[in-house]
Order: C-alpha cells, then sequence, then structure tokens
C-alpha cells in the first residue's frame, strides 16, 4: 500500500506539471492561471452545497434513529473532494469533482465501501474494542 501511495506521490504532480505546460502552450499561462482559479472557486461552492447536504440528511436520520452510514462515506468523499480541488491540476480537478457530484460520487462511493470492507475482512485494518 506504502508504494502504491509513494508512486502516485511521485506520478501525479509530474504529469499535472506536464498537463500544465502543454496547457500553457495550447491556450496560453494566463488561460490555464484562471482555468485553475475557476476550479478552486467552484469546487469550494460545491463542496459546501454538498456538504451542506449531507449534513442535513445525516441530521435527519439520527432523529429517526437510525446511523447515518450513507452520510458518513458522502461526507469522506466531499472532504476528499474538496481537498483534492484545492491542489492545483487539471487530474486532481476531474477527480474532485467526481468526488462532489452526487452522480459520479455514488460508483466512487461504493468503491471506497468495497475497499474497506477488503481491508478490514484480510485484517489491514483494525478495530479495537475495549
Amino acid at each position: 500500500m506504502f508504494r502504491w501511495l509513494f508512486l502516485l506521490i511521485l506520478i501525479v504532480p509530474a504529469l499535472e506539471i506536464g498537463i500544465f505546460v502543454w496547457a500553457g502552450n495550447l491556450i496560453g499561462a494566463w488561460w490555464v492561471i484562471f482555468f485553475i482559479l475557476l476550479t478552486g472557486v467552484l469546487g469550494a461552492y460545491l463542496a459546501k452545497r454538498e456538504g451542506l447536504q449531507t449534513l442535513r440528511l445525516a441530521q435527519l436520520e439520527m432523529n429517526q434513529g437510525r446511523l447515518p452510514a450513507e452520510q458518513i462515506f458522502d461526507g469522506v468523499c466531499i472532504l476528499i473532494g474538496a481537498v483534492v480541488l484545492l491542489t492545483p491540476g487539471f487530474i486532481t480537478d476531474a477527480l474532485g469533482f467526481f468526488l462532489l457530484l452526487p452522480v459520479t460520487r455514488v460508483p466512487l462511493k461504493r468503491m471506497l465501501q468495497n475497499l474497506l470492507k477488503k481491508l478490514l475482512s484480510n485484517g489491514t485494518i483494525t478495530i479495537f474494542r475495549r
């Protein structure tokens, strides 16, 4: 797992820089800067909107005596999407928008749930109880 994370930390920034240079040559540096700022502002707006909606749904679930499990996963996806959108880059922006938009968040949320189940079942992640 650490190796994959290490490779991701090395490869993604290199790809982002390459795309910045390519896009800068294609449309100009000022347009690239504009799109970076635009995606940041749009991402912050979406994160706030989706986060508040998820919080409202979680409160509704708790008021009805149910555990807001789906909303917890939604919240994690929204948080990761917002953080990734703050990172300048077109690849990270695409991932951030996929995590923020409800339509595309559902399949990614299911993948995250399946990954968590797999990590729990094979002992990679353990839950300690007293």
